[in-house]
């Protein structure tokens, strides 16, 4: 059984480097998630057989036991799955992360525990236990904050206390001292505290390290999660001897890892900032901005329509408010109607745009529009001065131009789309409130700047109407 299973852990471990391969692009995603779903249900019946062989229990008290876990587990993911908004994707995923985390904090915990009470156990399983249980910590509460601020139940704005970079480190230094510790006791009780007050200090570091961090960057915090739950995963793999939970924590970790290395290198941010909890808080809060800088012209559908009507070329600058209106259809709609009047329609994605990477890449492909009209920012902005007409449909960082004006503002270095740079800018918003990030948008108040306000789903309709 032992050499079909491991033979089953090598065709899943393929499947799951075969998955990336396809997510790698919008045309095989589709592909990339069958074949990762294929390998983890591979996987779990190669595990479910392992675990009924070598069970000291009688075998249907084992199935029957992980048949209700799965039971349980399956109803509540589906359930959550349905009933989830495109819109709270990016919370459900950074939730998702804490559990990984949290999985690997107990998995340490019972391998721990399980040892003999007077041996102590070996150093290097020790070890494995305790950098698994500290990677899982940091993993579960960093999560559960990112969840609360990308679900609005924590405050945005990063948390800024005196001298963090110095607590971070002697939180580090602190787990150290406590490896020292812990390696040392010579039972399993005597090691219990220093495990404990580990587990602390690493739930405390989490916190701290995402809680400092400022919304406008949260997209690379759930990616760099992602890497860190991977990690944790691993960390549980070799404490429970599992090669192919290695493997695949190994593969999210470094895919993440290197996800977030390619965002930050296209918002101009340092990658170890993003892993020490240190970038996006250095501005503190920022300016509301926006009553002062100027008038605000207003326009309709009609006038938007008419301005459609005379243009050659249109690129379409999707953001959150687009998930927010649910949007995405009838944008799609008025491309579509574009492209047959013979105009030139492309759409300029920021690396960041919406909550979670890909986000927005994800909406339009459920709107079932083209790929290859799907820029990214360095594609999109060379073309912009020659560019008629740029439709902001509720983005607002992703196109503020206090990015490169303003070297005091909070998202001050970040590569944006420069859509004030074509002849007419269409911006759709509710109001003329900040993005998530907290930044007043000048933008909004540029001569060649018109504001459509209303929800974007409504104002697209008739627009189309109007065409």
């Amino acid at each position: 059984m032992t050499s079909v299973v491991l033979a089953a852990y090598l065709v899943a471990g393929i499947l799951f480097i075969l998955s990336l391969a396809g997510l790698s692009a919008q045309a095989s995603a589709r592909r990339g998630t069958v074949l990762g779903m294929l390998g983890m249900g591979l996987a779990l019946a190669a595990t479910v057989a392992l675990a009924l062989e070598r069970s000291a229990r009688p075998w249907p008290v084992t199935a029957g036991l992980i048949l209700l876990v799965l039971v349980v587990g399956a109803a509540v993911g589906t359930w959550r799955a349905r009933r989830v908004e495109m819109t709270q994707m990016p919370e459900l995923i950074a939730l998702l992360h804490s559990f990984v985390g949290l999985s690997a904090v107990l998995v340490g915990y019972g391998s721990y525990l399980g040892e003999p009470a007077a041996g102590g156990g070996d150093a290097v399983h020790r070890v494995e236990v305790f950098l698994g249980v500290l990677i899982g910590a940091v993993t579960f509460t960093g999560s559960v904050v990112a969840f609360g601020k990308l679900s609005g139940r924590l405050s945005s704005a990063p948390l800024t206390l005196p001298a963090r970079h110095l607590l971070n480190l002697a939180a580090l230094v602190g787990c150290g001292a406590l490896l020292a510790w812990f390696l040392g006791a010579g039972t399993t009780a005597a090691g219990l505290a220093p495990l404990l007050l580990m587990t602390v200090v690493a739930l405390a570091l989490g916190w701290h390290l995402v809680a400092a961090i400022g919304g406008g960057d949260m997209p690379v915090v759930v990616s760099m999660l992602n890497s860190y739950s991977g990690w944790a995963a691993a960390a549980a793999g070799f404490t429970l001897g599992n090669d192919l939970l290695i493997v695949t924590g190994a593969l999210v970790g470094a895919s993440g890892a290197i996800l977030s290395y390619l965002m930050c290198r296209a918002m101009n941010r340092s990658f170890w900032s993003v892993v020490l909890g240190g970038f996006g808080s250095a501005g503190g809060a920022a300016p509301a901005g926006g009553t002062d800088q100027g008038e605000v012209r207003e326009t309709s559908p009609d006038a938007v329509a008419a301005l459609l009507t005379a243009a050659r070329s249109v690129v379409v600058v999707p953001g959150y408010g687009m998930a927010v209106a649910k949007a995405q259809h009838p944008v799609a709609d008025l491309v579509g109607r574009l492209r047959e009047r013979g105009v030139t329609v492309r759409f300029g994605v920021h690396p960041v745009a919406g909550r979670l990477p890909g986000h927005m890449n994800v909406l339009l492909a459920e709107a079932r529009v083209p790929y290859d009209i799907v820029l990214g920012m360095e594609e999109v902005n060379p073309d912009l001065p020659g560019t008629d007409v740029v439709l902001v449909i509720g983005a607002n960082d992703t196109v503020n131009p206090a990015a490169q004006d303003d070297p005091s503002s909070p998202i001050a270095g970040m590569p944006v789309i420069e859509a004030w740079k074509a002849r007419d800018v269409v911006v759709f918003k509710r109001s003329l409130a900040t993005g998530y990030a907290g930044v007043g948008n000048p933008l909004f108040f540029r001569e060649n700047t018109a504001m459509l306000f209303g929800d974007a789903k409504e104002q697209v309709d008739k627009i189309v109407q109007a065409l």
